[in-house]
């Protein structure tokens, strides 16, 4: 994990005493209290389990448990060997040779083979896949013919697609061209292998006794809209560094009832990436608990959605119109209280550039400002084209927290006193809500985005045509161009450059609307260690443990 920079905004002293991370890793057995259980909130319940259709924070934090790819990430964000135990890369930089672990094995003891991972990602890239398409086909199509193949091109099947088991334990990738952070994104959830036996059944995810995984953990037990519970593998083949023997999840949608659950020692961990701490107690739960109390920045960015399908989102005029009508400080100082940051682009601090952090060397202050008086003038622009004489009441949906619905509600009352706008506000469950989201049907929407490896492509290709997660409508072929001149090389000024300009491009006709950069803010018992937030803001339990008393 490079050095992160981060601005502060809240209670200096506060945020540098909580940029501390959560301990180390156990140097040895011994000090460690060996069986011992972790426990958290995931507020909802996840809405799959299988790597390929995973798309949300809530499903990936069980799922980093239960699956291992063929490399992960340490507490300093460095790419280190997991399933893959070595790996070879062609003087070209386009084909890498994989070496997989004889010792890596299923929770049910079959071997984990080099034909699981040509499996899965061929299984992820199928357009035909059930219950639905993954959204995350397009992070393979750095994979020579895997976008050919997953958008039905004549002639073009499986086969074609460049990743090949030469044998049990040697995976050969091709890819289209050189790509600097491919390694890295071996450790995320689409390249997770899946055991062979879910071709026999398509439901295997959603039933703890057909779910067989890889990872330090397996399914022990699942009360649905309650609870999930994980217990270390006695099959991983680092089954020794695993000191936790079970990882409790609960599903409490409720901040209050989180901090009590915390407070009365039914958890050991509440607050971000899956849970909530009521943003009003920040100062006292900080004084009373100095120790406990954790905010640190993470490269993550929050946002609301416009569907740019639906009248009158699709005139550009009315989105820059709302965008610019809000003030963002406000939101981070008198809202959500946590050391945020106010976004005026896509791409938050904490990612690499070409020589330093990229949000240095390409400051988001350029992208747009804040400006009442301009809004103004560009809704009523944006009306008279449309035909209309007054904005049509603004309908925002999140999914049910808390802090997004104050969040809507702050906003929607900066809209009304600003642009004379009326807003409504609701609320939807976590599934019912990325369904609708992903269907465009909605008019304005919450969104949120974390880093899925470190590199600004990770924000940039979201918004894409072929992004399964770009859920604005927004297509633009120069936008398109961009990527492809950010995919094609390895020349990092170039790359930078090229997604700098689309950057500016998505965020000029405000097809997302930035509102701030993420942090983490969590609590964690005494005694934990090795039990860390990563710099794209998401927990790593699989190598914590308890310190022995």
């Amino acid at each position: 994990m490079s050095k992160k920079k981060y601005g502060f905004t809240l209670i200096s002293v506060l945020l540098v005493l909580a940029l501390v991370a959560v301990g180390c890793t156990p140097k040895e057995e011994s000090g460690s209290s060996e069986g011992s259980v972790f426990r958290m909130n995931l507020a909802t319940e996840p809405p799959s389990l299988d790597p390929a259709q995973v798309q949300d924070q809530v499903s990936a934090t069980v799922v980093n448990g239960l699956y291992e790819g063929l490399t992960r990430k340490d507490e300093k964000g460095d790419v280190v060997p997991a399933v893959a135990k070595e790996w070879k890369i062609s003087d070209d930089g386009k084909t890498y040779t994989f070496t997989i672990r004889d010792d890596a094995k299923w929770s049910n003891g079959d071997a984990v083979t080099a034909g699981d991972f040509e499996y899965a990602w061929k299984r992820a890239l199928d357009p035909n896949l059930k219950p639905a398409a993954s959204a995350y086909a397009y992070q393979l199509y750095y994979i020579k013919n895997a976008e050919a193949y997953n958008t039905g091109a004549d002639g073009v099947t499986a086969d074609d697609v460049a990743v090949k088991a030469i044998d049990e334990h040697t995976l050969q990738v091709e890819l289209n061209s050189p790509t600097p952070y491919f390694l890295g994104l071996m450790s995320f959830t689409v390249f997770y292998p899946v055991h062979q036996s879910a071709k026999e059944n398509e439901a295997w995810a959603t039933d703890v006794s057909t779910m067989i995984t890889n990872g330090p953990f397996t399914m022990s037990e699942w009360k649905k809209n309650n609870s999930i519970t994980i217990a270390k593998n006695d099959n991983y083949y680092a089954k020794d560094d695993i000191k936790l023997s079970k990882v409790v999840f609960s599903e409490v949608n409720d901040s209050n009832t989180e901090l009590s659950m915390y407070q009365t020692g039914e958890l050991d961990y509440a607050g971000m990436p899956t849970g909530l701490i009521p943003n009003e107690q920040f100062p006292t739960l900080k004084a009373n608990n100095p120790d406990e109390f954790k905010v640190q920045g993470s490269a993550s960015i929050y946002y609301y959605l416009f569907n740019t399908t639906q009248k009158p989102y699709t005139n550009e005029k009315i989105r820059q119109a709302l965008s610019m009508a809000i003030s963002r400080q406000d939101i981070v100082d008198n809202v959500t209280k946590g050391g945020q940051i106010p976004a005026y682009g896509i791409v938050p601090p904490g990612i690499k550039g070409e020589k330093d952090d990229y949000r240095t060397e390409h400051p988001d202050s350029s992208y747009f400002k804040e400006d009442i008086e301009q809004a103004k003038t560009l809704l009523a622009e944006g009306l008279k084209e449309e035909g209309l004489t007054a904005m049509p009441t603004v309908k925002v949906t999140y999914n049910t927290n808390e802090l997004h619905q104050a969040v809507a509600e702050a906003i929607a009352e900066m809209w009304s006193k600003n642009l004379g706008i009326k807003t409504e506000v609701s609320k939807q469950e976590w599934g019912v809500f990325l369904d609708n989201r992903n269907h465009l049907n909605y008019d304005v929407a919450r969104g949120g985005w974390g880093a899925d490896y470190d590199d600004p492509m990770t924000f940039i290709d979201l918004f894409s045509s072929k992004s399964g997660n770009n859920n604005t409508g927004f297509a633009n072929p120069e936008y398109d161009a961009l990527i492809k001149e950010a995919y094609s090389t390895d020349d990092q000024a170039k790359r930078m450059e090229a997604m700098s300009k689309a950057e500016e491009m998505v965020v000029g006709t405000r097809a997302i609307m930035p509102i701030y950069y993420y942090s983490t803010v969590y609590m964690i018992k005494p005694g934990f260690k090795g039990i860390f937030i990563d710099y794209k803001g998401d927990i790593d339990y699989n190598r914590g443990y308890k310190e022995a008393k």
